[in-house]
């Protein structure tokens, strides 16, 4: 499975992909790994793992990832989302770079402008206000890309990334560029440089979210590029239950479910899911597989 892919289905611009996010918690590797061989299992499509380096609990997400694609066959991996002052544009596509070589091609990347600007100085990034944080993702968005599609030589003058070096090596795929971001400007950037979007569903209300794909879609065709063929990621907090209501953004039975994931399909043009089960056992990945996504695919297909 490659999501560069520019496969449809049923009038969607490109194929729905579904997958889970696993936190990478270190005491839970052996689980971690579980679930993910349940995913694999079940069909799904992505792997989504957050970028937090400053939590003590955690693994490394982009060493997660190398470890768990050494251990798949078939299933695609995306950091949700990297922290670029953490590691930096050229790192970035280096890793990307490397570990979709060593997957064959099962790689994407998911990135932010960052966050949590406290704990990013504690580890001795750099501490930027919100304007800042996207002046330089804006300046690392086409290092990245330049990087990722090996390109003879990948030039950046500043003000915030300078860099002149040779870029390798070659991706074993068109590695995508999906951004996590809800304001103005993150959706403007998305629109005009980025292959996809990946919001977290609960942090912002139903109106804003419509409002911020208007953005995106309006930025997109401004610079003469198809709004549809951004592809639009949603992270999902819940359950799958037997029919009662619980936590989470979506949470009790499979028709619920469905009838959420259309809402979203038809208001935001969502084309992928990833849910984020609710512990680390692999009961609800395998429901969210082998119920959820059938039943959303037959509701498509009808």
């Amino acid at each position: 499975m490659q999501p560069s892919a520019p496969e449809t289905e049923r009038g969607l611009p490109r194929r729905p992909l579904f997958g889970i996010s696993v936190t990478p918690t270190a005491a839970d590797h052996a689980a971690i790994v579980a679930q993910v061989a349940a995913a694999e299992r079940g069909g799904l499509d992505l792997v989504g793992i957050q970028d937090h380096p400053y939590q003590r609990r955690f693994l490394d997400t982009f060493a997660l990832i190398a470890d768990l694609a050494a251990r798949t066959e078939r299933i695609s991996f995306f950091p949700d989302v990297a922290s670029l002052p953490m590691r930096g544009p050229t790192m970035i596509a280096k890793a990307s770079a490397s570990i979709d070589v060593m997957s064959g091609g099962r790689f994407e990347l998911g990135i932010g402008a960052g966050a949590f600007w406290d704990a990013v100085a504690g580890m001795g990034g750099p501490r930027r206000s919100v304007g800042a944080s996207f002046d330089v993702l804006e300046e690392a968005l086409p290092v990245i890309r330049g990087a990722l599609d090996a390109e003879r030589s990948v030039r950046a003058g500043g003000p915030h990334v300078v860099v002149s070096y040779p870029p390798g090596p070659l991706p074993a795929h068109r590695v995508e560029i999906w951004i996590g971001a809800y304001g103005p400007r993150g959706m403007r950037l998305i629109g005009q440089h980025a292959d996809g979007w990946v919001p977290s569903m609960g942090r912002s209300r139903p109106d804003q979210l419509r409002d911020a794909v208007a953005r995106m879609e309006e930025a997109a065709a401004a610079a003469g590029r198809d709004p549809r063929l951004i592809r639009r990621v949603l992270n999902i907090g819940g359950s799958v239950t037997g029919g009662e209501r619980g936590e989470g953004v979506v949470s009790g039975p499979v028709g619920l479910w469905v009838e959420t994931l259309a809402g979203w399909a038809t208001d935001l043009g969502a084309d992928s899911f990833v849910f984020w089960p609710p512990d680390p056992g692999t009961d609800q990945v395998d429901r969210f597989a082998l119920e959820v996504v059938p039943a959303f695919r037959a509701a498509l297909s009808a």
